[in-house]
């Protein structure tokens, strides 16, 4: 099993920044790929940004790309998103997930349980 711990979420104007953090603890040896979604009220959870664990490739939803960058600190088993130039938007529950690769939330195995960001226009 892999525990996934969120923090870093709050309220923000837009424009602002938030940064959010992820930190992976247990059997994270085989499943250190980890990314970002997001799930607004009544919409679906989507793919914000991913990143593989060795290589350092990352993917972006088109929807944040430009102003979302993801990265990790492996010593850590930590991955970071810094979220700037916000907007109304953006406001979801974020959640990170791991074990697997790609943009749609089947492909991965742990889930945190979220942290809530909102924008406020």
């Amino acid at each position: 099993q892999v525990q996934l711990v969120e923090s870093g979420g709050g309220l923000v104007q837009a424009g602002g920044s938030l940064r959010l953090s992820c930190a992976a603890s247990g059997r994270t040896t085989n499943n250190k790929n980890m990314g970002w979604f997001r799930q607004a009220p009544g919409k679906e959870r989507e793919f914000g940004a991913a990143i593989s664990w060795y290589s350092g490739s990352t993917l972006y939803a088109d929807s944040v790309k430009g102003r979302f960058t993801i990265s990790r600190d492996n010593a850590k088993n930590t991955v970071y998103l810094q979220m700037n130039s916000l907007k109304p938007e953006d406001t979801a529950v974020y959640y990170c997930a791991a074990g697997g690769w790609g943009i749609k939330s089947y492909e991965y195995a742990y889930w945190g349980q979220g942290t809530q960001v909102t924008v406020s226009s």
